[in-house]
Formats: structure tokens, C-alpha cells, sequence
């Protein structure tokens, strides 16, 4: 070989990106990030409906539309049924149809993988399949009433699964490693059964003794409280049955908090648990990206397990999960209740990072994905339907045009303790919190200043926003990027320095961050500041000279605010 073609070859790989690591989730302090093409990603996605990618045709013209409403990522399906409908013949014509119109718009896509369940039913696999539960078989209740979930004993439907994902994730491989448009896949959808909290196909092994790697488990690691209670409460046993080790299930549900049924449970948990791992672990080996599984999630009215999935990946059974399935990288929620914040809460375990596959899609939903981005670290957030409304009716649409301008600064200071998310409504009109040496207050309002004192005997006609929300980021000293809508703040040195006790506000911009750095697109000042410069939106109202407040300019879209303080004497 000619002596100038090896260094020739390594200077075209630098130059191409031929060497892109695959994408992968990295640790990083107190969070996890994921990697996409050699650097941190965002997700700011949009799942679309269950049946939409059955068909390249229907999808064709949506592709566009979806980037036009600012997502950088879609979840979609991908169905067992349409890829495999003659056992061991393949068909990935879909996919790729996927792949490239996600491709075609400089999106991403996670795929979904309906296989052997979607919402705890058998719906997506294959006829042949369906049609031979002899070899298939089903769950079945204590009555012993056949289920529509096909069984997690199913040895045979598991290795059919697994080999069915497997082929699927070689074929993204061989199509996408290069361009890393499929960056995530979900394994199954929000598994579990209805009716029962367990499948009595599976009687004896209830009945015989825990298995050893779980009870390894818990001899060896720092176990979560709820499965360290009745552990305890049963004298932490290292053998013996189900019901042995972990007590009779709670049958009480007086209140939905309650851990009911939590002994079968867990032993429903561990068999879904291990089947998925089996089809994970095959489906890594032909192509290793981030994998994850989504629940139908514990609230009120579905509160005990059968009301909800039972067996699917709820907080409280996280090390199940770890125990059983390692090669699943996440547990998730799917988010259908008014309050989305406190169930990522409980999502936020050490070692699980958040992803939110499915939220409603309305108008309290951006500015909960503002809060959960700016304090709770999640890695994306989709709400479900996204191809319902167009682009300007969209409600996410405008909290993702603000996001995607402060993207990298979000994934530069999440988990540094430099960034605040906010959420304000009638219940909570307020929030105080400390931040880069200053106390600070959000209040909902546009504005610090009630004009109806200025204009003597006019009113203010301005209702008081119901919700608000955005978040602070604290990027050097006395510098801060504020975004959201529908709220102002004041700040307040932490410790007065006694040298330079006054505040003011000494520059407001708007703007966004392009490759790292801010860019400034207009500097607001005077009157059109709506801040403290040198009075309250240039009226002179400014009452504490120790105080600066910074009131967001006019606006129905989400504002991106870079703006510092002044300290003086």
C-alpha cells in the first residue's frame, strides 16, 4: 500500500465523522446526558398516534409539519406484526420510510417497539403468533379466565420477540450508524396486566423460592425504602417464597398511595422484567443504543396493580428492574394526569435518569416541560398526539422555540446547581429561592408596576395569567439568562456587600445561544426594558434601590432573556 494512503485515510475519518461514537447515555456529576454524533442532546420531542406509522403514505406529508412545531426528536412506532407477518421473513420497508422522512426534516427518532405487549395487551404481534397459543401461550387469572396478554413464562414468545428486535436493530445499524437518526428505542409499551396483579400460569414459581440474584441484591446494595419496608417487615429473609420473604400483598386501598398487592407485584415485575431483558440484551447486541421501558403509571382511580398494568416499570420497583432487566437503561413515565411534576419526582432515583416518552399535549404541559428542564434534569420530554393540531395551534410549539434557543446552556449547567426551573399558578403565585449570591423572588405578572396608579381613575384591565413558568440560569457573576412567559422577578443581594449596597439591572438582551455562545439579537433599554433601569418600565416607580426587578417585554410567545446586574453606591 502506497505510504500516503493510511494518513490519508485518517485525515478523511477526522474530516467526515466516519469515527462517531454511537449514540450513548454519559454520566456526568449528579446527571446523566445523552450523546448524539459526539455531543450532549436535548430532546424536544412529539409522539405521534399509535396507528400513524403504519403507513408511509399517511406519514409522508406529517414529517414536515412536525418540524415546523420546533421538535428536534419524534417517538414512533415500530410494529412486530408488519415487520415479521411471515415468521422469519422480514420487512423493513416502514422503517426506513421512517428513518428517512425524520432524516429529510434534521430530525431525530426514538423507535417505539410494539412487540409482545402495547398497554399490557397482545394487539401488535404477528397472526402467526395469535393463532398458535398452544406454542404462544396467554395469562391467565386465579379463576383461571385466559387474559388477552400473551404470557411473560412464554419461553417461545419471548425468543420469538427477541429475535424479531434483534433483526430489526441490525437493520437500523446497517441503515442509520452513520447519520444516528434512531437514537433511542422503547421496549414494548407500558407492559403489565389488567384484572390480576399476577399471572397464575406462573403459580409455582410464586410459590417456590425468590430467585438469587434478587435476593443478592438485596443483601449486597442500598435498596429503596418501599422494598427495604416489607423486606424488613418480614425479617429481611434470604430465602424462602415470594409471600416468605415479602409478606402476604397488602390488599387494603383505601388510599391510592397504598403499596397494594406490592409481594405479587414484584413477582410479576421480575418476569416481565426478565423477559424484557431478553429482548434488550438482543437487541443491544446488534446495535447498543440507549433503551428504555414506559409505564402506564400508578394515580388515582388506577391505583392498585390490575387497575394499572401490574408488572410494568413503577418507581416503587426500580430495583426489580435493575435486578432482572440490566440491560434497560431507564424506567419511564407516561404522564396523563393535570400535575406532571411530582411523578417525575418520583422517577428521579439515583442511577435512573428521566425521559418523559408521553405527556398531555395542552397548554400546562409547556410549562411544565419548562420546569422539568430547568429543575428536575430530565433528558426530553413528548407529548402524545403530536400530530394532532398545526403548527400554530400547537401548545408546545412556543416553549419549544424558546428551549431550543438555550438548549446548550441547559445541558452545560444542569446538575450544577446554577439553574432553577419555575412553575407558578393560582395556588402558588409565588417562589422564593437563592441563586449565583442573590435571593430571588418570582411573582406571576407580566409586570411590577400596576399602570392603573400611573393613569389615575384607569383600571388595569390585564387578568392575572393563571399559569407561568420558564426558568433562571446563573452563567457567570451577576449574570443570569432568564426564560418563560407570564411572570417578572426581583432580586436581592444574598449578603449586602456594603461597598456597593444598591442594585440595578445593567443590561437586558434578547437572544439565544448558537453553538455555545450567546447571541445577542436586540438589546432592550429604557421604557421597552420593562425592568429597573433606572426606574419601573421607565416610569421612575422604583421604590428599594436594594432591589432589581426584570419584567419579561410583551409578549404571547416564551422570551429568552440574557440580562446582568449592577452593583453600586
Amino acid at each position: 500500500m502506497n505510504k500516503f494512503i493510511i494518513p490519508l485515510l485518517f485525515i478523511c475519518n477526522i474530516l467526515f465523522g466516519q469515527n462517531n461514537s454511537i449514540p450513548y447515555l454519559q454520566k456526568n456529576g449528579n446527571t446523566t446526558q445523552l450523546i448524539v454524533n459526539d455531543k450532549p442532546f436535548l430532546i424536544l420531542g412529539g409522539e405521534v398516534h399509535n396507528s400513524s406509522t403504519s403507513s408511509a403514505d399517511y406519514m409522508r406529508p406529517i414529517w414536515e409539519q412536525l418540524k415546523k412545531k420546533n421538535l428536534n426528536t419524534v417517538l414512533a412506532p415500530v410494529y412486530w406484526e408488519l415487520i415479521e407477518p411471515v415468521e422469519g421473513d422480514f420487512d423493513f420497508s416502514l422503517v426506513d420510510s421512517m428513518i428517512t422522512g425524520v432524516r429529510r426534516q434534521h430530525m431525530k427518532l426514538v423507535i417505539l417497539w410494539f412487540g409482545t405487549w402495547k398497554n399490557g395487551y397482545s394487539t401488535y404481534v404477528p397472526g402467526w403468533v395469535k393463532h398458535n397459543v398452544d406454542k404462544y401461550p396467554l395469562a391467565k387469572d386465579k379463576n383461571g379466565k385466559t387474559l388477552q396478554h400473551l404470557s411473560a413464562f412464554g419461553e417461545e414468545t419471548m425468543k420469538a420477540d427477541a429475535r424479531a428486535f434483534k433483526a430489526l436493530m441490525k437493520h437500523i445499524r446497517e441503515y442509520d450508524e452513520k447519520e444516528q437518526t434512531v437514537i433511542m428505542a422503547q421496549i414494548e409499551n407500558e407492559v403489565g396486566l389488567f384484572y390480576t396483579a399476577r399471572d397464575y400460569t406462573g403459580d409455582k414459581l410464586y410459590r417456590s423460592q425468590v430467585p438469587s440474584d434478587l435476593i443478592s441484591y438485596l443483601k449486597k446494595n442500598k435498596i429503596q425504602p418501599e422494598i427495604e419496608k416489607v423486606w424488613k417487615a418480614n425479617g429481611s429473609k434470604t430465602s424462602g417464597s415470594w409471600e416468605e420473604v415479602f409478606g402476604k400483598s397488602d390488599t387494603s386501598i383505601a388510599d391510592w398511595m397504598t403499596l397494594a398487592y406490592l409481594t405479587d407485584e414484584l413477582f410479576t415485575v421480575y418476569h416481565y422484567a426478565r423477559y424484557i431483558e431478553t429482548v434488550t440484551a438482543a437487541g443491544k447486541s446488534a446495535y447498543p443504543i440507549p433503551m428504555y421501558v414506559n409505564a402506564w403509571i400508578k394515580q388515582p382511580r388506577l391505583s392498585y396493580p390490575g387497575k394499572y398494568p401490574s408488572g410494568g416499570p413503577i418507581p416503587h420497583t426500580l430495583d426489580v428492574w435493575r435486578v432482572a432487566a440490566p440491560s434497560i437503561d431507564m424506567i419511564a413515565p407516561d404522564i396523563y394526569i393535570p400535575d406532571a411534576i411530582p411523578v417525575i419526582e418520583t422517577y428521579r432515583r439515583p442511577g435512573n435518569p428521566v425521559f418523559v416518552p408521553e405527556i398531555r399535549h395542552d397548554r400546562r404541559t409547556a410549562f411544565e416541560a419548562m420546569y422539568a428542564f430547568g429543575h428536575q434534569d430530565i433528558l426530553g420530554i413528548s407529548p402524545f398526539g403530536i400530530e394532532d393540531m398545526t403548527p400554530d395551534e400547537a401548545p408546545i410549539r412556543p416553549a419549544y422555540v424558546a428551549l431550543s434557543k438555550v438548549k446548550d446552556a441547559i445541558l452545560k449547567y444542569r446538575g450544577t446547581g446554577k439553574m432553577i426551573g419555575l412553575l407558578l399558578d393560582s395556588l402558588s403565585p409565588s417562589w422564593q429561592f437563592d441563586l449565583g449570591g442573590y435571593k430571588i423572588k418570582a411573582d406571576v405578572g407580566r409586570s411590577v408596576v400596576d399602570f392603573s396608579l400611573i393613569f389615575a381613575g384607569v383600571a388595569s384591565k390585564e387578568p392575572k395569567p393563571d399559569l407561568a413558568g420558564g426558568m433562571i440560569i446563573n452563567i457567570g457573576p451577576d449574570e443570569f439568562i432568564l426564560v418563560g412567559k407570564e411572570f417578572h422577578i426581583s432580586l436581592k443581594q444574598s449578603v449586602t456587600n456594603p461597598a456597593l449596597p444598591l442594585l440595578d439591572v445593567e443590561l437586558i438582551e434578547e437572544g439565544s445561544f448558537i453553538n455555545g455562545e450567546w447571541k445577542a439579537t436586540r438589546r432592550l433599554n429604557g421604557d421597552e426594558s420593562f425592568s429597573s433601569m433606572g426606574g419601573d418600565a421607565g416610569f421612575g416607580f422604583k421604590n428599594d434601590p436594594t432591589i432589581a426587578t426584570v419584567v419579561f417585554p410583551p409578549s404571547e410567545e416564551f422570551s429568552v432573556l440574557r440580562f446582568k446586574i449592577l452593583k453600586y453606591k
